[in-house]
């Protein structure tokens, strides 16, 4: 069993940053791919960024520039930093870990981008 905590959302003005974190169980964190996924609302949920257990990186188009992934093995951390931040990138965030087999979902942490 792991668990996530995302921590960090909130209201932001267009063309703002937020850094949403993940907090993560078990002593296997480092081997995990870890994974944000977002959802607005009436909309099916979407995903936003991966990062390997080797740290390699992928993005969602519309994130790429925008958008980083990293994590930090020794504190069970991955982080999303979030830059330039427009209107429609408000959604619930969730944190996502592939562990082996099983997927993980965290409660999500909400983003608001507005004026």
């Amino acid at each position: 069993q792991v668990q996530l905590a995302e921590s960090g959302g909130g209201l932001v003005q267009p063309g703002g940053s937020l850094r949403l974190s993940c907090a993560a169980s078990g002593s296997g964190f480092s081997f995990y791919v870890m994974n944000w996924y977002r959802q607005a609302p009436g909309k099916q949920r979407e995903f936003t960024a991966r990062i390997t257990s080797s740290g390699g990186t992928y993005y969602a188009g519309s994130m790429k520039g925008r958008f980083t992934i990293s994590r930090d093995n020794a504190k069970n951390m991955v982080y999303l930093q979030m830059n330039s931040l427009k209107p429609e990138d408000t959604a619930v965030y969730y944190c996502n870990a592939e562990a082996m087999s099983q997927t993980y979902w965290g409660q999500g942490t909400q983003v608001t981008v507005s004026s």
